[in-house]
């Protein structure tokens, strides 16, 4: 490719991601959603620095017991109140959210790898193969995927890559479906027939002209995904099957708090805000990409 064709690319690349920016930016309730969600990557980052230049803050701060000042009501000193341990649980909150977030898109990116591996390979050959994979899917999607993710963790034992396996295996089936179905419509596009005609091999074909032009639905997919993992992580730790104490987590925060909703309403409504605001930051994030990366969108 000549340097004028690769600058000509480039540029209707750039003018393909600028134009979806500039739909998005119109969704100011999206918008929003995207900076929350960045904020709370900064200070889930920010407390694994915290964690590795001094870890005393988290020993102190997050996990020691403080049983004199046990359900104390949110004061200037702790702005969230205490927890039924002590502890304060503004410093709590903060340290969950790398638990939920980085292990909600751990697996869906998981998630995302496996299903799309299976989707892309029963959209691209279809007939008898497509067959098979689609109604494995079929049996996994019959089964809740919370009480799929119950299923697997009870049976192989609670810890991260446990919960991390039993949430990935369950969103497998969504992304199988999600990958295939623009994958049945491009793969008959004139350009994917050149290049079968030229000898592209059907692994070069799959990820590097059909995944590329069927990204749109998959972005969107992961940021929905995204939120019901974290939903999911907060489900099993409820349960007592997910993150153990006393390493913070929203799920298993309300766990604890469940004995005093009615005396201390502060250690049950602040998790669960946090999880409210989470799921609904990427909820309404993913409906903004839906509309800004729909072609049918444009005017």
């Amino acid at each position: 490719m000549s340097k004028a064709k690769k600058v000509q690319s480039s540029s209707q690349q750039r003018t393909l991601w600028q134009e979806t920016w500039r739909r998005f930016k119109k969704n100011k309730l999206a918008v929003a959603g995207m900076i929350f969600l960045i904020a709370l990557v900064v200070i889930a980052i920010a407390t694994i620095i915290i964690d590795a230049v001094n870890p005393s803050i988290y020993e102190t701060y997050v996990i020691k017991q403080n049983l004199r000042e046990r359900l104390a009501p949110p004061s200037a000193a702790h702005i969230f109140g205490q927890d039924e341990f002590g502890r304060d649980m503004l410093m709590r909150i903060l340290w969950s959210i790398r638990s939920s977030l980085f292990m909600g898109a751990l697996s869906i990116a998981l998630s995302c790898i496996v299903g799309g591996l299976f989707g892309a390979i029963a959209g691209y050959y279809g007939g008898k193969l497509d067959n098979v994979i689609m109604r494995i899917m079929d049996v996994f999607l019959a089964i809740p995927s919370m009480l799929l993710a119950i299923a697997i963790v009870a049976a192989f034992g609670t810890s991260l890559v446990n919960v991390l396996l039993a949430i990935g295996i369950s969103y497998v089936p969504t992304f199988a479906r999600t990958v295939r179905a623009p994958i049945l419509t491009v793969k008959g596009q004139d350009y994917i027939e050149a290049a079968k005609a030229v000898g592209a091999s059907d692994f070069r074909i799959i990820f590097k002209y059909i995944l590329p032009n069927s990204m749109a639905p998959i972005i969107v997919q992961v940021t929905l995904g995204v939120a019901g993992a974290i939903l999911s992580i907060a489900g099993l730790s409820f349960l007592g099957l997910g993150i153990q104490p006393p390493t913070p987590e929203w799920g298993a925060m309300l766990s604890g708090a469940r004995s005093y909703i009615r005396s201390s309403w502060h250690i049950t409504v602040i998790p669960g805000l946090a999880i409210m605001l989470t799921i609904l930051a990427l909820n309404v994030m993913g409906d903004g990409l839906r509309d800004a990366l729909d072609p049918r969108l444009k005017n």
